[in-house]
């Protein structure tokens, strides 16, 4: 999932009634019966949300889920298949994934009640507005799955895996609580150290609150930093072709989130 970089700190920038990031109304299409997946975005309903409906729940989230349970974020969700296995294997955890795509989260929806799973929801929001949605300190648990790469150093302002998103990462965990990335891009996985402790330029930056936990070459072949890893869809297609798949959890302490 591509995201635009953004300035930093973003935290102030939602003002009342004025998300950032919103879906646009079917009649704004030029062409919109070219892709049917909008009609069916709008109108599916649960476990899908419309991005409307995701940053109304900022703070509220286990309204939605009719309980107070740890929430659980995943991010890039794809065709489904990890956040319904997510949920599926949680069952006493809330499950919430992004995508940005219409028919992604129509995919997601599909996945989910596939699952008969009730603790797990879609939704279609923008990554890098991730406060618009959640407050401070209230996720258990954040998964990214095969971000885009932006491979080129000029793509820097692209990639989901920079200094402002650990940023955003740091400040909307709960001590404790774990970032699990997966990619097939080994640099998206050996960055992360470094923008611990610098900014993507390589400037060095006040250090953020996060313990790593483990970090793996290959976890076609071994093992992943956690147990029980899921395999994603990507995961299968780079296994099948016996390339790698790199991985890397964190771990938020409970240290203060820098000045």
């Amino acid at each position: 999932m591509a995201v635009r970089g953004r300035p930093t700190p973003q935290a102030e920038s939602l003002e009342g009634d004025r998300p950032r990031f919103k879906d646009r109304a079917i009649d704004e299409f030029r062409d919109a019966g070219l892709n049917p997946y909008l009609v069916e975005h709008s109108t599916y309903g649960r476990p899908l949300l419309t991005a409307d409906q995701a940053w109304r729940l900022r703070g509220r989230w286990h309204e939605e889920f009719g309980r107070e349970a740890p929430l659980h974020v995943e991010i890039g969700s794809g065709n489904g298949f990890f956040l319904a296995e997510v949920a599926r294997r949680n069952p006493d955890a809330n499950v919430l994934g992004l995508e940005i795509r219409y028919k992604r989260t129509v995919m997601c929806a599909k996945k989910l009640d596939l699952a008969g799973v009730t603790n797990g929801r879609i939704a279609r929001y923008h990554a890098a507005y991730l406060d618009d949605l959640f407050e401070p300190g209230t996720l258990s648990a954040l998964y990214v799955n095969h971000p885009d790469p932006w491979p080129k150093e000029r793509h820097e302002k692209n990639r989901l895996i920079s200094r402002w998103f650990l940023e955003d990462v740091a400040r909307l965990l709960r001590p404790g609580a774990p970032f699990r990335l997966k990619s097939d891009f080994e640099d998206n996985v050996r960055r992360v150290p470094k923008l611990l402790e610098a900014d993507g330029d390589g400037v060095p930056a006040p250090p953020l609150p996060f313990r790593i936990t483990g970090i793996a070459d290959d976890i076609v072949t071994g093992p992943a930093p956690w147990p029980d890893d899921i395999e994603t869809n990507y995961q299968k297609k780079f296994r099948l072709k016996g390339e790698p798949v790199y991985a890397i959890e964190l771990v938020r302490t409970d240290g203060p989130f820098p000045a």
